[in-house]
């Protein structure tokens, strides 16, 4: 039988041998995130000029930019949010205060994990599904397919963000204003909404950032067009899609173009987060 030192010192060699691990898989992590960083940073500052941002995406063999792809991106991504982050709230918001009772606490678990099962499904199977859901029917892609395909996206995110920060908030707060005899919708609204605002923002801005480099889910509904359109039903030009189409083009023209979009893209989705992060800081500080 072991001493009490030797099982001290195994306990301790155990624990530094994680320590290292940990480590090491930490920082090859990191390697590869700063290699893929550095490369789309050089090669997209040396590509990034005016015309990026002031004509259309050209045919092949000359020069152009991406308005119509910057415009329709933002577009779409918008109307994701529109379309998604409402049901979201709503849907997070019955996890969270009404799915408490013995009644309906099975329901909401299983909300929950049909929550999780489409946090995690692959976009492509979105894409797929908004494709025989919306484009076979209308006969051709469009924009607003695409919106619907990323509203699908935002919706788990924003689901599971609302649930989350409603049961953080304190249940005195709640009995407080129960015990003054106001309503429950206007406990929600009034005293719940407003002490868990920041971090239901900080989730719709995360998925405002997961679905603006969404590509498989807009190759299936909105698909590409090579002019200018505000159309939302018809095809729409978007950044990820130019991005893969340019990137496997023989075009070296095209090939600057896809790193200059690759470098606009990774900046929002660099922006979004530093943006959620200052939220969540300074409820932060307003709570402390």
């Amino acid at each position: 039988m072991l001493s009490t030192d030797a099982l001290y010192n195994m306990r301790r060699a155990t624990n530094v041998f994680a320590q290292v691990l940990a480590t090491l898989a930490t920082l090859f992590g990191l390697f590869w995130l700063a290699w893929i960083v550095y490369t789309t940073l050089t090669n997209g500052l040396a590509a990034l000029d005016l015309d990026l941002f002031t004509k259309m995406t050209p045919p092949p063999g000359d020069d152009g930019g991406m308005l119509n792809a910057i415009f329709g991106s933002i577009a779409m991504s918008l109307l994701g949010v529109l379309f998604g982050a409402p049901i979201g709230v709503l849907a997070g918001t019955y996890l969270a205060e009404f799915a408490r009772t013995r009644w309906t606490a099975g329901l909401g678990e299983t909300i929950r994990f049909v929550n999780d099962i489409l946090l995690s499904a692959p976009s492509i199977v979105l894409g797929l599904f908004v494709y025989t859901l919306v484009v076979a029917p209308m006969g051709h892609f469009s924009a607003f397919a695409g919106a619907v395909a990323l509203a699908f996206i935002v919706l788990p995110v924003v689901v599971r963000t609302t649930d989350e920060m409603l049961r953080l908030v304190p249940a005195q707060m709640r009995e407080a204003a129960l015990s003054l005899g106001v309503p429950q919708w206007k406990v929600t609204m009034q005293v719940l909404y407003r002490a868990s605002l920041p971090g239901i923002v900080t989730g719709i801005l995360l998925a405002l950032a997961r679905i603006s480099g969404e590509t498989a889910p807009l190759l299936f509904t909105a698909l590409n067009n090579q002019y200018w359109t505000t159309d939302l039903s018809q095809p729409m030009a978007n950044v990820p899609v130019v991005i893969f189409q340019y990137a496997m083009s023989p075009f070296e023209a095209w090939h600057t173009l896809a790193w200059a979009g690759a470098f606009v893209l990774t900046l929002f989705v660099l922006l979004i987060s530093l943006a959620a992060r200052a939220i969540v800081a300074r409820s932060r500080i307003v709570h402390d």
